[in-house]
């Protein structure tokens, strides 16, 4: 049974326009949000919330940011977009501080992550036939189950979440898909000449946060190289100092061949991606064999230098590690029957409901939005725990509070 939840009239009249006007392709939980600040979002009616998604991680620097804003405002007032018909004086300017800044030959702005998966995926495949020598057509991608890299239909094609493929094929071939964290899978499959490229989140979001074993993907690195195969990073979710450093492939030291960023890089402005990689991979593709209208826009590139300076200025990394673990260290003190399991690195983080209600998750979801608080559930029985980068201390033990009361209220029930 779900908590007794009374809606505004405002707050109904909001939903009510996106159930009508909208396509119905989410569901999210019912809240209707109009502002936000740091780690806070408020409601239509003023009630205020701590926001634990983050744009799902897009807002690691938190919620209208002044510096981001200030930076959004002062370059929109001067030029907006050029397209790449011509050039514009942010770009290199931009692309070199991107390669300053993560240590590339080279970056691609596009603009959302799954466009930045599929320049990667082009680029990989343009590297195997021009310079691993893979025969036309042949190339292969090894992924991971349970992976999440979007939901375009070459992306969908190697999803083992049966929902995002129901009625979408036929599907794009060329891709492997093996057990996550599993060394002795990906040896396997890098036996075949004709893979190209190892595509992986360094941790799997959207599957729950799942954490691979310490060293998985050092060795996997070293697996690739000795396979000439490309190791693409995914790291749209986990990057960006969410995970404690400023990308989570630097815990283990690991430099992928191709990089691949979005969300926070905008600071949660608005869609800003980019893939980076060395000149023998990048410069494979030439002038119109891939693009993008608004890739690369003076305005995204202002604004994510910006976004970007705000992490490394503030220490954000730094702050998600130490509240990271004092996030997974006080839930785990509450020794709640409900929760089987604490996992996460820096702030991104989830926690495994144990019930026989298969909406038990969704259900404290929408307890811990009555006490302010939001969060959602991922693949029925998780719910991620991803607050702004900026959160401290006293936050971090308020939002505990909340979820001991959430969680103790539906045990009672």
């Amino acid at each position: 049974m779900s908590p007794a939840i009374s809606f505004s009239e405002r707050t109904e009249y909001y939903i009510s326009l996106e159930s009508k006007y909208g396509a119905h392709n989410y569901h999210p939980i019912p809240v209707v949000l109009s502002k936000g600040l740091g780690v806070y979002v408020w409601d239509v009616d003023g009630k205020k919330y701590f926001d634990y998604l983050s744009g799902y991680s897009a807002v690691n620097q938190g919620h209208c940011h002044p510096r981001i804003v200030n930076a959004l405002i002062e370059q929109a007032q001067r030029l907006t977009l050029t397209s790449r018909a011509f050039h514009n004086d942010q770009l290199g300017v931009y692309e070199a501080f991107m390669s300053d800044f993560f240590g590339y030959d080279k970056v691609l702005p596009m603009n959302t992550g799954v466009e930045a998966v599929e320049t990667a995926i082009k680029l990989c495949r343009r590297w195997a036939y021009s310079v691993k020598g893979i025969p036309e057509g042949a190339a292969k991608i090894i992924v991971c189950a349970n992976n999440f890299h979007g939901r375009t239909t070459t992306v969908i094609s190697f999803s083992s979440d049966p929902d995002s493929k129901k009625q979408f094929g036929p599907f794009t071939p060329g891709f492997e898909s093996i057990p996550y964290n599993d060394l002795n899978a990906l040896g396997n499959a890098l036996r075949d000449s004709n893979v190209a490229g190892f595509l992986v989140e360094p941790i799997q979001g959207e599957a729950g946060v799942i954490v691979p074993d310490d060293g998985f993907l050092r060795k996997a690195k070293e697996y690739c190289e000795m396979a000439n195969v490309l190791f693409i990073g995914d790291e749209i979710q986990t990057g960006l100092a969410r995970t404690g450093k400023m990308l989570c492939c630097d815990h283990e030291s690991v430099r992928p061949d191709i990089l691949i960023l979005g969300k926070a890089l905008s600071g949660g402005m608005f869609p800003i991606s980019a893939v980076l990689a060395d000149d023998p991979v990048m410069l494979t593709i030439k002038p119109g064999e891939h693009g993008s209208t608004y890739g690369g826009n003076p305005l995204a590139c202002f604004v994510a230098t910006e976004a970007l300076k705000v992490l490394r200025e503030e220490n954000l990394a730094q702050n998600a590690e130490q509240m990271g673990a004092l996030l997974r260290d006080e839930i785990r003190a509450l020794q709640s029957p409900l929760i089987s399991d604490v996992r996460g690195k820096g702030l991104l983080n989830a926690i495994e409901i144990k019930h026989s209600d298969a909406h038990a998750a969704w259900e404290i979801c929408l307890l811990l939005k009555e006490y302010g608080l939001l969060a959602k559930p991922t693949h029925g029985d998780k719910i991620r725990l991803a607050p702004p980068l900026v959160i401290q201390r006293e936050q971090i033990l308020e939002s505990v509070e909340i979820l001991k009361r959430s969680l103790e209220e539906f045990e009672s029930r």
